[in-house]
């Protein structure tokens, strides 16, 4: 077991709540403090320790998903001199200490969660991709490898369906495995030109880009104002008692800039385990 460091403060538990608020979740499964997570075909368990978190097998290809989950990526500091001056956000920056947003990991598992949720309640998506899971993933321990892009490319509609898809969105994750785009490729672009490639295929919007640069790549600027939860995290803090328009939280962003994205992780768990 080896000790990855994460820079502190760092509350493991708070910021891993997002793979508990929802239901159980086979693919990062948390159970007596712990994370599990299938990496390269094992089962990798992540915990507490101070100074970062221990993890348990641990080598070159574990340290670079691990840290990518642990939300790594993000400079917290800058964000937090930042909400300093916002009395909202400095706030729920004290409200919630050693928050640090995870991240997914995996591009194809990312847009596929993605394209799960739309239109229907989180729970209700946890539950159709824990069945997808079991039906085509890999169980490694207690957690799942997600279904490789081959093999879900290899299924038809019907397949998808059966585990509670709706016709349209099994044609949209099909049609996302049987697609030309290079996902990892996609980390070297500027954030509009990953927006037009992800758009570019069916059943992926601007809803769906808005997230894969929030929580897979954690660009700065990323806001998905799109999103319905945001939406009522940002009208919870500053709708002074209203439900704030998809185009009012848009405009919104550039009141956080350049830190939209911690903005908008900070609004949902602070929604979430502060309330408004």
């Amino acid at each position: 077991m080896a000790l990855l460091p994460v820079p502190q403060p760092y509350d493991f538990s708070l910021s891993m709540e997002r793979f508990r608020a929802f239901g159980l979740d086979l693919a990062f499964v948390w159970r007596d403090g712990c994370l599990r997570r299938a990496v390269a075909g094992r089962e990798v368990r992540i915990e507490a320790a101070p100074g970062g978190v221990r993890v348990e097998p641990f080598d070159a290809a574990v340290a670079a998903e691990v840290s990518h989950l642990l939300g790594l990526p993000f400079e917290l500091e800058p964000f937090r001199a930042f909400a300093a001056a916002e009395p909202t956000l400095a706030r729920l920056v004290a409200a919630l200490p050693g928050f640090r947003p995870p991240l997914l990991p995996d591009p194809f598992e990312m847009l596929v969660t993605s394209i799960t949720a739309q239109q229907v309640s989180l729970h209700a998506a946890r539950a159709i991709r824990n069945r997808l899971l079991e039906r085509y993933g890999d169980p490694v321990g207690r957690a799942y490898a997600f279904p490789p892009r081959e093999r879900l490319a290899s299924l038809r509609d019907g397949d998808l369906v059966a585990l509670g898809f709706s016709r349209r969105k099994a044609e949209y994750v099909l049609g996302l495995a049987r697609a030309e785009l290079d996902l990892r490729a996609l980390a070297a672009l500027p954030d509009g030109e990953v927006a037009a490639r992800l758009t570019e295929v069916r059943g992926l919007g601007r809803w769906t880009a808005d997230w894969f640069l929030a929580r897979h790549l954690a660009r700065p600027t990323a806001w998905p104002a799109g999103d319905l939860a945001l939406r009522k995290a940002v009208s919870a803090f500053y709708g002074e008692g209203r439900e704030l328009t998809t185009e009012e939280v848009r405009a919104m962003g550039d009141r956080f800039a350049p830190f939209q994205n911690l903005t908008a992780h900070t609004l949902l768990t602070g929604l979430r385990t502060v309330g408004g």
